[in-house]
């Protein structure tokens, strides 16, 4: 920890006779835009013989300066780095967002971020980028901090889909009003969340339906909104077709909100297991029933609906844009 209080997490070694390509962001979601950000910078460091560098931070920066307004978030920071490590850079680093980092200039940040401790020689940034205080930080100023001490800086277009850029807090909003399809084509690959199996009242087995409960601990991460999905269950034994109850349960009054998945053509026991589900695509708000065969008898629709989606789904390696 330095004398400001700022603490370091990135990883040691990078070395001091070459030069890096680096950007900075909060990168939340991983998502296609960010990833032609991630692929300029690794063909520029293979060009050039550089290190390729990916700064971020945690908590998000809004978690620190303006809590009242900060997003919830499409990736958490372990699913942020799992993403990354497919991404082929050489270090990702996760800086700890602090009262005190709010405060530094652009150019306090560049002098003893960039290029006293990660020796940058390159920083390339995505369109709508800005960091420091208050975000002062943009393109211009870059280049200008840039000239002076030494690095080029270069701006990646947004990628656009149906005329309008990929964001975070585009595919935010798909997410909270359960438009799964194009979340999905915005980020690349499924919306996901991760949940322990816990024990539940058993009420779904007795229907004919057994179901995995899920606890999902983190308060910070986005959850789609109630209703009926058609999801996978990616277990450690491999990813299982599912339909996912998100939700108030409204047939059985008194009966508290539950993330319930039910795994087609799978049995075993899951309990403690972390299983990730995969969204694939809304079906059905949640509704009551006025009779329990009437449940089972939806259920069933349910989960043959579910079916039928997945089964066009699987071994589809990109999704069509949304329409």
């Amino acid at each position: 920890m330095s004398d400001t209080g700022m603490r370091w997490a990135y990883p040691p070694g990078i070395p001091s006779d070459q030069g890096t390509v680096v950007t900075v962001g909060t990168f939340d979601g991983v998502h296609r835009g960010h990833w032609e950000v991630l692929q300029e910078i690794r063909r520029r460091a293979s060009e050039r013989g550089r290190r390729s560098v990916l700064v971020t931070f945690d908590p998000h920066p809004l978690r620190i300066v303006r809590p009242e307004v900060a997003p919830l978030l499409l990736t958490l920071p372990m699913e942020k780095k799992e993403i990354l490590a497919e991404s082929g850079l050489d270090y990702a680093v996760f800086l700890s967002f602090t009262r005190t980092l709010s405060r530094y200039e652009p150019r306090r940040f560049v002098e003893e971020v960039l290029v006293k401790r990660l020796r940058v020689e390159e920083l390339v940034i995505g369109y709508d980028h800005g960091f420091g205080k208050d975000r002062s930080g943009d393109a211009s100023t870059l280049r200008a901090i840039g000239a002076e001490l030494g690095f080029d800086v270069d701006v990646v277009p947004p990628v656009e889909t149906l005329g309008e850029p990929i964001s975070s807090s585009r595919i935010r909003a798909a997410v909270g009003e359960g438009r799964m399809e194009e979340a999905r084509y915005c980020l690349g690959r499924p919306y996901s969340i991760r949940g322990v199996v816990v024990k539940g009242d058993g009420r779904g087995r007795g229907l004919g339906f057994p179901t995995a409960n899920l606890h999902v601990g983190d308060g910070d991460k986005l959850i789609p909104p109630p209703g009926i999905y058609a999801v996978w269950g990616v277990l450690r034994s491999g990813m299982v077709a599912g339909a996912l109850h998100l939700g108030p349960r409204p047939t059985f009054r008194g009966s508290p909100p539950t993330i319930e998945l039910h795994l087609m053509d799978f049995d075993g026991d899951l309990y403690g297991e972390e299983i990730r589900v995969d969204f694939v695509r809304y079906l059905r708000e949640v509704r009551p029933f006025d009779s329990i065969q009437a449940l089972v008898d939806q259920m069933k629709d349910d989960v043959g609906e579910a079916r039928s989606v997945l089964a066009e789904d699987e071994g589809a390696t990109d999704p069509e844009p949304p329409r």
